[in-house]
């Protein structure tokens, strides 16, 4: 077959077809085959999307919906024989046996009969694993292409699929076993605020501690048909209330944890940062960014995208020991911590490549500890190999960034938003440097963001546990 033949896709018309021509196809059934399948159909069934529960089934193993294979017989219909053109009419099929990940199924299709009346034709279908049994068998009935057609073949984008549910599972699952903590939110008076909370405790991440005006958390939780169950509830008068009341609490020991609701963030944070009745700790506050970004291959932290605005050389140090301490919590040892500016060498003209060098160097002499540093790095040169070594640049960090340390909050914004809403990251963000660990959520963030950034909060609570608590 030519190269050219390769691009294109030719019919057979009723008058080429002959009782006993047969066309074959094969596949290999990979996990994202499933995936997708699931997602087109909405079949769900646990025994094929479910790990845990198809383990404990009948077959002991993840399977294919039993239509997979069949769809396969409509491919080789469609694409090779009789083609382009071919109009399916009937079918009768019988599923032998299970298709299994990693099995490798070969369609075979055999004129068994033509109607000259109205060109129909009938195959028989035979589908077989790579150990040759049969998995599916039966007929199919078509009409074939009244004409001869010849397409461009359409080449379909590659798998996997950038599925965020699938990856917040397994985020989830970095919390399993971990019983929930108690976790004070801020002014839950609106739906995607309350909401988000609710998941986490239906998650069994958290006990929320719902602090507000009672009349409008209940409001809201009967418009939007929530359960408030057995959850607390601290009736306070208004945000700033709420705010204060969420932090005395914290001090008293009753939570482990904030999450912001619908205040305004400097409002939340004002609270949290008073010097005589907030939570602050010997270290600089600063938020980090936790992304699982599908086209690259490890979860990378953004720091600080969300409170420092213009961060000064020493505000720095406390940002990346935050993101690096971060890090070892989520099981990465030695975090590789790229510190981005607009270029890679180091120019008196930008401070960032200045302030990038100094921190190198500190990290020399111990004052950062617990990661491997480099700078000045562009984000290119931070983040891909090619562009690493197409400048010239030697480095354990650079194309392998776990941290990414920008030079201001509006370029660490920018990024953040750009990976989440440009290449379907999912996201998680964490408030680190105070006495617990604080979820601010954007009034933008879906629930999906709400509940990864819980877990980040489990995890560091737990974390937290095990350790003494920073001197102030």
């Amino acid at each position: 077959m030519t190269q050219e033949t390769q691009q294109y896709l030719e019919s057979h018309t009723y008058e080429e077809i002959h009782v006993g021509d047969s066309t074959t196809l094969t596949r290999t059934l990979r996990p994202e085959d499933i995936q997708l399948f699931a997602i087109m159909s909405g079949d769900g069934n646990p025994a094929i999307a479910d790990a845990e529960f198809a383990h404990s089934g009948m077959f002991r193993e993840v399977i294919a919906h039993g239509m997979w294979s069949a769809s396969l017989i409509s491919t080789t219909l469609g694409t090779q024989f009789p083609g382009p053109g071919t109009i399916l009419v009937d079918q009768a099929l019988h599923f032998s046996r299970p298709v299994s990940i990693g099995d490798t199924v070969t369609i075979t299709l055999t004129v068994k009969q033509k109607f000259e009346h109205n060109k129909h034709i009938i195959f028989n279908c035979s589908c077989t694993n790579q150990e040759d049994l049969e998995v599916v068998h039966g007929t199919t009935e078509v009409m074939a292409p009244p004409e001869k057609y010849r397409t461009r073949k359409v080449e379909l984008p590659p798998g996997p699929l950038s599925d965020r549910y699938a990856r917040l599972q397994v985020l989830l699952a970095r919390a399993r076993g971990l019983p929930p903590i108690d976790m004070a939110v801020v002014h839950p008076c609106d739906r995607e605020s309350l909401k988000g909370a609710l998941a986490a405790a239906d998650a069994g991440l958290i006990d929320p501690i719902l602090i507000g005006p009672e009349a409008k958390i209940r409001a809201v939780a009967a418009e939007n048909g929530f359960d408030l169950g057995l959850h607390r509830i601290v009736n306070v008068r208004h945000s700033h209330e709420a705010a204060a009341m969420a932090v005395t609490l914290i001090r008293n020991g009753d939570a482990e944890a904030l999450m912001k609701g619908s205040l305004h963030t400097d409002e939340l944070m004002a609270e949290v940062v008073a010097r005589a009745s907030g939570l602050r700790t010997a270290r600089r506050i600063s938020h980090v960014f936790l992304m699982d970004v599908p086209t690259y291959p490890r979860p990378i932290l953004i720091t600080d995208a969300a409170i420092n605005i213009a961060p000064t050389l020493m505000d720095k140090v406390d940002i990346i020991q935050n993101a690096i301490d971060f890090a070892h919590v989520i099981g990465i040892p030695e975090p590789k911590v790229a510190i981005l500016s607009a270029v890679e060498t180091v120019n008196p003209a930008i401070q960032s490549t200045l302030d990038a060098a100094a921190l190198c160097k500190m990290a020399d002499r111990g004052q950062i500890k617990g990661g491997v540093l480099d700078g000045p790095l562009a984000f290119d040169n931070a983040v891909s190999i090619v562009a690493a070594k197409t400048k010239g640049i030697h480095s354990a960090v650079a194309g392998r960034a776990e941290v990414l340390v920008v030079p201001d909050i509006e370029s660490g914004n920018m990024i953040a938003k750009q990976l989440e809403y440009l290449a379907n990251a999912l996201t998680a963000g964490i408030v680190l440097g105070a006495k617990v660990p604080i979820v601010l959520t954007s009034r933008a963030d879906t629930t999906e963001t709400r509940l990864a950034s819980c877990v980040v909060a489990v995890l560091i609570a737990h974390a937290n546990r095990q350790k003494q608590p920073v001197t102030e």
